[in-house]
């Protein structure tokens, strides 16, 4: 971090401090939001999502091959293929956008293009195949098929997008990974891949969420995830023993540790700035909930605009968007906003920003943002012109 920065950080903390009015009620409400809603952040994702992903970003970095990487995301990776993978991934692992931010770093870190490893921070939370049938369900069909075919499109559109104006960075990397040594081959494909696998199979069952409408499969897996998971634990305790060295899997955890301290501050920070900002679904913090609802109401510009901006800002936990969405809509959200919101909002929040920041720098950052808004905006207008 530049000098600079760090001074106006600090300036920044200073001016808060002594002018934020602590005694209000609504001030020191929107602390205690801050606070809830990382408890509860804690309480529900760190554990059950954010753990495991840490340790397949871990993997990745460490056992996946970087010309493997390089092969289906790299920049001269064939098109159809990179894509196709990136922008569906979300239908498998089902994670919040919190969540998804260490298997983006992992896979950015090894070579993927700007292109496909966008398209996969998008599509990760985005493309979530329960919150799609909740969506239809609660919302009505026409707003869940929107977001379905928008979220697909979305996640092609913006790899594709960031994929051509950082072109000559992308080839810059390809031309500096050539000139790497080969890597050593010490396990078979498919014992890195069943070892993959198993984790990943871990993460999506670890986190599988009740949803709060009945769906049927969906439940009855709920049930049992965690003896599901538990008995996943212990198949990857077997390939570990079975398989890897002692000093593989201490690399594996370090490198697991490297993904998570530059995270979890970020993310920490963010959720607590989120919380005061916004609170959680059902509570008042700093800016009252009617102020929102009265801007998004109608199909204008402005209010499509607006939503978006809101959903991409406030973070949204793994299928709380769509009670949120109900919500709103009760008290006058137009169709457009609301569709604006459900594509902006599950696949960007200010913590994950701060940490994408973090990843592949600011400029990249803002403009992946200002794609997902802009996006969402337009698919708004259109939703809500013929609805």
């Amino acid at each position: 971090m530049k000098e600079r920065t760090k001074f106006i950080i600090i300036v920044l903390i200073f001016i808060a401090a002594y002018h934020t009015p602590f005694g209000s009620a609504r001030v020191g409400a929107a602390i205690m939001e801050g606070f809830y809603m990382l408890q509860e952040y804690a309480r529900e994702h760190v554990l059950a999502c954010l753990v495991p992903a840490f340790f397949i970003a871990g993997a990745i970095a460490c056992f996946i091959s970087q010309g493997a990487v390089l092969k289906y995301f790299g920049a001269k990776a064939n098109k159809f293929l990179s894509y196709s993978v990136a922008s569906v991934s979300g239908s498998i692992l089902a994670v919040c956008s919190c969540t998804v931010l260490p298997l983006f770093a992992g896979i950015y870190s090894r070579g993927a293009g700007i292109g496909p490893a966008t398209a996969f921070l998008y599509s990760g939370p985005a493309i979530n195949v329960l919150a799609i049938i909740l969506t239809a369900r609660v919302l009505g069909w026409k707003l869940g098929l929107a977001r379905a075919i928008g979220a697909i499109l979305f996640a092609i559109i913006t790899g594709l997008l960031m994929a051509f104006l950082y072109r000559k960075e992308d080839q810059a990397r390809i031309t500096g990974d050539i000139a790497l040594p080969d890597e050593k081959k010490e396990r078979p494909l498919w014992q890195n891949g069943l070892y993959m696998l198993v984790l990943v199979l871990i993460l999506i069952f670890a986190a599988w969420g009740k949803p709060a409408e009945p769906v049927g499969l969906w439940n009855a897996v709920h049930r049992i995830h965690w003896p599901i998971a538990v008995g996943l634990l212990i198949v990857l305790g077997i390939i570990l023993k079975t398989w890897f060295s002692r000093e593989e899997v201490i690399q594996w955890g370090e490198s697991t540790w490297g993904f998570a301290k530059q995270i979890l501050p970020l993310l920490f920070g963010g959720v607590l700035v989120a919380g005061f900002l916004l609170g959680r679904p059902g509570h008042e913090a700093l800016i009252p909930a009617h102020y929102i609802e009265s801007l998004v109401g109608g199909n204008s510009v402005w209010a499509n605009f607006f939503a978006s901006v809101v959903g991409a800002f406030m973070y949204f936990a793994t299928l709380t968007e769509v009670p949120i969405l109900e919500g709103l809509l009760g008290s006058g959200m137009g169709q457009g906003p609301a569709l604006a919101l459900l594509l902006a909002g599950p696949a960007l929040s200010l913590p994950n920003m701060l940490v994408i920041r973090s990843v592949m720098g600011t400029q990249k950052t803002l403009v992946f943002i200002g794609i997902v808004i802009v996006l969402s905006t337009v698919a708004g207008l259109i939703f809500g012109a013929i609805a």
